[in-house]
């Protein structure tokens, strides 16, 4: 006996997935995530299927499908810039606190360090990050502002030590 409200018995998307586009792995990301950052205009075309985020700099792909013939969504769908694809300023790191590569590189400038990561784990201690809806990976970016922290305060200190 069959029955049309049984879910047809689908094999589990994998966590990791290469992009269509580029060929590099990317991992998967919640559906919320990817309505919370579409384009309203964009919003209609998720397909019901799982998604990934295409972190790879130089691809314009952001979300990509699991099943073929959903739709993929590039950088001009979303309603944010996506830092790890973006070179020119304003870069985010920090999506839920409004955070910059421009404020790290400025506040090491004037001070010779960055408090952007602790002011993150305040913020995220005090329950105040909402990533799953602010960052297009859908994670936390504190790994990423670690990175470019310690990237401009060496960039700064190899200026510093070249004047």
């Amino acid at each position: 006996m069959t029955s049309c409200c049984l879910v047809p018995n689908r094999e589990e998307a994998p966590s990791v997935s290469r992009c269509p586009v580029c060929g590099q792995p990317a991992k998967k990301v919640k559906r919320l995530t990817v309505e919370a950052l579409l384009r309203p205009a964009a919003v209609p075309q998720i397909g019901a299927t799982q998604y990934y985020f295409c972190e790879t700099t130089a691809c314009s792909v952001v979300y990509f499908p699991y099943d073929d013939g959903a739709a993929l969504f590039r950088q001009s769908d979303l309603a944010v810039r996506v830092g790890l694809k973006q070179t020119a300023d304003p870069v985010p790191l920090c999506y839920c606190f409004g955070i910059t590569q421009k404020d790290v590189r400025k506040e090491i400038q004037e001070t010779g360090t960055s408090t952007a990561v602790q002011r993150i784990k305040t913020e995220v201690q005090a329950g105040n990050c909402t990533c799953e809806t602010k960052n297009p990976s859908g994670k936390c970016c504190l790994g990423n502002v670690t990175q470019a922290v310690q990237q401009a305060l060496r960039t700064f200190r190899s200026v510093a030590v070249s004047d």
